[in-house]
């Protein structure tokens, strides 16, 4: 089924929760990995999918189709991540830890990531952006996402995330050429 089709399926009375758990069950994947490679955490990535359908389930009476259901559950799983990555840089910043440090050992300990050596290399280079270079750096290079889509999510100009990608890009090249 397409978003259409599965929100109309969602405004017919009775079938609400048939047809969200087809939308759980479209999209699930695709946020999964999505927000996984901005935290790094299988927990943490599980935890912030469920709260981002959650929200989503609580937002869905007043969706009002201006965007796809695909980019509007993108945007609603960037923005439970951005926060909760804030919240986790603002801590450790109490603590005196560095955050970006422990994503990277969360990368070298984790027992889910197959990667070799060069794929590990690249995760920490994505590791050292800044969080919204990340977002976008990952939506397009893992996920092949087109600008226009990518705006949608984001409410950024395309211009300014084609910039933004280009500087994450050389960031990380920069940062590969050191590592490597």
């Amino acid at each position: 089924m397409d978003d259409k089709e599965l929100l109309a399926l969602y405004r017919e009375n009775g079938k609400e929760h048939y047809a969200f758990n087809l939308i759980v069950k479209a999209y699930s994947e695709r946020l999964y990995w999505h927000i996984r490679k901005l935290v790094e955490s299988h927990d943490d990535a599980n935890d912030l999918l469920q709260n981002t359908f959650i929200k989503a389930w609580a937002a869905l009476p007043e969706f009002r189709e201006e965007s796809r259901l695909f980019t509007w559950l993108y945007r609603i799983a960037t923005n439970e991540t951005l926060t909760f990555l804030k919240r986790k840089k603002i801590r450790s910043f109490l603590s005196l830890t560095d955050y970006s440090k422990q994503l990277e050992n969360k990368i070298e300990s984790d027992v889910y990531f197959d990667g070799d050596a060069t794929q590990k290399a690249l995760h920490k280079a994505i590791l050292k952006l800044p969080n919204k270079q990340r977002v976008v750096f990952n939506l397009r290079y893992f996920d092949e996402m087109k600008y226009e889509e990518m705006s949608e999510i984001l409410g950024t100009s395309v211009g300014a995330l084609k910039a933004s990608y280009h500087h994450a890009s050389q960031k990380v090249q920069n940062s590969l050429e050191s590592l490597l």
